[in-house]
């Protein structure tokens, strides 16, 4: 055998590992079986499931069940990978064998060469630590992962929330300076009533605000662990104070709030709770892809586009025409999002297609899930820092585009009928005339009221335009 290789043996038989590999024998066949797409499980899974395998020394130890120099061995080896080493080694492909077996193995070995390693003891002996006998004592597979999955994205939680917090603070600060900017509302893209600027980034910001109580909603069911279920949630293998035990020591290793589940068959069977949540990211994506959709629209021009806004310039718009200018940032923020909900799509197929005891498509679910959180994360504070804050309002391109809106023919509606109002509106569009003017020309109203029926503030409001009822009202 050549010296920068070691023999390693499993139930299928004898491999040659890499000399130099924290990981071992499971795998390294892993890797020959899966060279599918080269996507490694993200940190924050990773990191989730060496917790996982921390706590678990920790709990035998306490139990008496593990000796504790193996245990502590474990443990050390456990806090070398949270601070940041040996990542390199969990080498198997996101796209593996159901359930997460190959990544909870690559796991297992990493750490038990690590402790070996810490103990004296030379990589692929497995003596005195074994990967399956001590690093998953008391676990499976089919608990770790769906409980590594919930772990990862409550770890990642705070991340998101606090960029999507500052995305609404972001917006709702322009609601307040943009509050005096009136311009023309559009439904359908046609002309529509007259709405401030500030208002359409005051509801931007709320939106955002409920998406992110869906968010935190959706994660609460996360904090129900089913680690202590074992093979299939009944636990055989797995001593009695081990599910409490687990809960207060991944609460302390993570600082995360978590419940023992009450039933961990259930929490084995069910992807539903990440579904749900995966779901309310892809709520979150729908909104904010909207909003930054209506930026670009409302951004659009200068010249042959509505360029009622000014997005700060990030970057060149164009290799071949001069001095053009895009909205790259929300243009990101589109592309993120279609990807949250094609991930979403596939979370939630992934988790129909559990059989019985078992949902075997979690690898897939991680990586999705994961990989949401963090695109979507890391676009909303790209958002807020390079879009959001300097966009400035073009006050008299917004007053141009209102003053020439035919829907300024409702506000004389409660006065004149709808049908006649109707006629007046197409009649402005015909003649390329304001609506004001119009009405002064055809004296549609006496000229004291004119001023008070096509008030453009008031119109922002709730209230009767003119503040009384015409012919229209019947009396």
């Amino acid at each position: 055998m050549p010296d920068n290789f070691r023999d390693e043996k499993d139930p299928l038989g004898t491999l040659q590992v890499p000399a130099n590999a924290l990981y071992g024998v499971q795998t390294l066949r892993a890797v020959q079986n899966f060279p599918i797409s080269g996507l490694r499980a993200t940190p924050a899974f990773l990191i989730a499931t060496v917790r996982i395998k921390k706590a678990a020394a920790l709990t035998h130890i306490e139990t008496g069940r593990l000796d504790a120099k193996v245990g502590q061995a474990i443990v050390r080896a456990a806090d070398e990978v949270l601070a940041g080493k040996h990542h390199e080694h969990f080498v198997v492909d996101v796209y593996q064998a159901g359930a997460g077996t190959s990544h909870n193995m690559n796991t297992n070995e990493i750490l038990a060469n690590r402790a070996n390693e810490l103990l004296g003891a030379p990589r692929g002996a497995y003596l005195p630590v074994h990967p399956n006998d001590h690093v998953n004592m008391a676990q499976s597979t089919n608990d770790v992962i769906p409980t590594a999955i919930r772990l990862a994205c409550l770890a990642e939680l705070n991340d998101l929330v606090n960029a999507f917090s500052g995305l609404r603070d972001e917006l709702l600060g322009k609601g307040e300076e943009f509050d005096d900017v009136l311009k023309s509302g559009r439904t359908h893209l046609q002309d529509a009533m007259p709405i401030r600027l500030g208002q359409e980034f005051r509801a931007y910001g709320r939106t955002i605000d409920r998406c992110i109580r869906r968010v935190q909603e959706a994660a609460d069911y996360l904090r129900d662990l089913g680690i202590g279920g074992s093979a299939v949630g009944t636990g055989v293998t797995v001593e009695p104070e081990y599910p409490d035990l687990m809960r207060k020591y991944l609460t302390e290793i993570s600082g995360l709030e978590l419940r023992t589940g009450e039933d961990r068959i259930q929490l084995m069977q069910s992807m539903g709770d990440v579904a749900a949540f995966s779901a309310s990211l892809r709520g979150l994506a729908i909104d904010l892809s909207k909003i930054a959709s209506d930026l670009r629209l409302m951004a659009s021009g200068p010249r042959t586009g509505f360029d009622e806004i000014r997005l700060p310039a990030v970057q060149p718009g164009s290799s071949i025409m001069p001095g053009k200018v895009n909205p790259s940032i929300p243009e990101m923020v589109n592309q993120v999002c279609f990807q949250v909900i094609g991930n979403d799509t596939c979370v939630a197929i992934s988790a129909e297609h559990g059989q019985l005891e078992l949902n075997v498509m979690m690898p897939v679910i991680a990586y999705n899930i994961l990989m949401s959180m963090q695109i979507l994360t890391n676009a909303a504070a790209s958002l807020a820092k390079r879009t959001i804050r300097g966009i400035e309002a073009n006050r008299e391109q917004c007053a141009y585009w209102l003053e020439r809106s035919a829907a300024l023919a409702t506000a004389l509606a409660p006065q004149i009928g709808y049908a006649r109002a109707a006629e007046i509106s197409k009649q402005s569009v015909k003649e390329n005339m304001l609506i004001r003017d119009l009405v002064r020309r055809e004296r549609i109203l006496p000229d004291d009221q004119v001023d008070a029926v096509l008030d453009l503030r008031k119109m922002t409001e709730i209230g009767v335009p003119g503040g009384k009822f015409g012919a229209a009202a019947g009396g």
